[in-house]
């Protein structure tokens, strides 16, 4: 989510990028997902092949069960054990690992998110003999270097260090934690210096053993490439990848509890010059079927550069340089949020007309016109999302975490053709939250906290305190 909400606030910058109004009308065939081949293997490793021939590349997607929310108490384990899969394998060498990919320009990336850990990399096709093993090894045979370790750790507590003097690059964590509370979807990516501060390697091995496992995993491979020969080529790297000695509990199964009454979260950063606050409340999950209509309605309610947010609160009033809104579903819960910073002594009227637009959507719906805009909008930026192998390999892997299948594709376009005004207002009504309001803002509470008291019960944390 943190990603999320600083691209929203980068997005409404660039102002030029996405005020094309061009491209949200050209009209355009209706997109259809490439034809790709699923296996498993007898491991329970879950396999997508696609051939793509027009670009001699490769790109893979690999996601795992080995996200933030199996932490436990140890905040931050699951991003440094991703971080350190590259620090060094039982045939190579962190050095050799950089200094092969480098020599023939492959990308390799590992990351920990929120439910899921994942690889990405992309190399030119005549070099997949040299970068299939390595993506092997990285995945399944690591060795954690304890000095590679220390670096890694270190950094990362440097990373935490500079991430609270901007309150865009937090704000999603502290959103989570008021949010979701003491369920594992508020546990931080990042975790915090007190608990990072005392891992040592023996604590990535251990979240390795547990959690790195080919059952409840996948891989993506999209490019340039036989699907026969591919499939053999991962059947005999892949399949000697051991399970975990025990089946791993969904955590994330636990149901979330909304919450029963309008709150605030006041986060104190005394050197603030300005208020940067989300509100909203609970959101959907990624496999509800009206997620497709609520990427339609969103669009014209905060999801782009003329949305009614941004025209009312930067285009209409000057009170902040963007304002957006986003659903972030996760696979058992989700939350909404309005997003936007603004000078404290205009943080009340911002607020306010955060809040009116959200009444209007309520009181007003969305008419035939704005819809129909929304409409050409989303089908005009949904192709390009899936243009290259990267992101058809990411598309892949994200159809196994959230079980969704290529009919979202196949169908999108008809499906965002047929959401009505009545409908729109129906769905609007539904998962917009209107009551019991949740609002988490950053800046100075002494200029800000009678503000905040207009809208709920008011807890007020101090960002240089640990954790979230």
């Amino acid at each position: 989510m943190n990603n999320k909400i600083k691209n929203i606030f980068i997005a409404f910058l660039a102002v030029s990028a996405l005020a094309n109004p061009g491209k949200a009308q050209t009209k355009t065939a209706a997109f259809k997902l490439p034809a790709y081949e699923k296996f498993s293997l007898p491991n329970g490793l879950t396999v997508y092949l696609m051939e793509q021939h027009e670009v001699p590349t490769i790109s893979v997607s690999a996601i795992v069960p080995a996200g933030a929310i199996y932490d436990g108490a140890k905040s931050g384990l699951a991003s440094l054990t991703a971080a350190a899969l590259q620090h060094g394998t039982k045939s190579y060498s962190k050095e050799k690992i950089e200094a092969e990919l480098d020599f023939i320009g492959a990308r390799l990336n590992t990351y920990a998110s929120k439910e899921s850990a994942g690889l990405s990399s992309k190399f030119a096709s005549k070099d997949q003999d040299k970068v299939f093993p390595i993506l092997k090894e990285v995945l399944a045979d690591p060795v954690f270097n304890a000095a590679e370790f220390e670096k890694e750790r270190k950094r990362m507590l440097s990373d935490l260090d500079r991430a609270k003097e901007s309150p865009r690059s937090v704000i999603g964590s502290y959103w989570d934690k008021f949010m979701y509370g003491d369920h594992v979807y508020g546990n931080a990516v990042s975790g915090s210096p007190a608990t990072v501060g005392k891992f040592n390697v023996d604590d990535l091995k251990s979240f390795y053993k547990a959690n790195y496992s080919p059952a409840g995993s996948s891989i993506a491979v999209v490019g340039d490439f036989e699907t026969k020969a591919m499939k053999a080529r991962l059947t005999s790297l892949f399949g000697n990848w051991s399970k975990s000695a025990s089946l791993q509990k969904s955590l994330a199964a636990q149901a979330v509890s909304p919450a029963k009454s309008k709150r605030v979260l006041l986060v104190n950063k005394e050197d603030a010059r300005e208020t940067t606050f989300l509100i909203g409340g609970q959101g959907i999950r990624r496999d509800n079927p009206d997620f497709v209509a609520l990427e339609v309605i969103n669009t014209a309610f905060g999801g782009r550069f003329t949305s009614w947010l941004n025209d009312e609160l930067r285009v209409n009033s000057g009170l902040t340089y963007g304002a957006g809104s986003s659903f972030s579903p996760l696979k058992n819960a989700g939350t909404f949020y309005i997003s936007t910073f603004t000078a404290s002594k205009t943080t009340e009227p911002a607020i306010d007309m955060a809040l009116k637009v959200l009444t209007k959507l309520h009181e007003k719906g969305i008419d035939e016109e704005t819809l129909k805009s929304a409409k050409n909008y989303v089908k005009g930026q949904f192709p390009p999302d899936y243009e290259t192998s990267g992101q058809l390999a990411g598309l892949l892997t994200q159809m196994f975490w959230y079980g969704f299948d290529e009919s979202f594709i196949n169908n999108f376009e008809s499906n965002v053709d047929g959401l009505t005004v009545a409908k729109a207002r129906e769905i609007a009504d539904k998962y917009y939250p209107k009551d019991n309001l949740q609002f988490v803002l950053i800046g100075k509470a002494e200029e800000i906290k009678k503000i905040a008291e207009k809208y709920g019960p008011v807890t007020v944390k101090e960002i240089k305190a640990d954790g979230f």
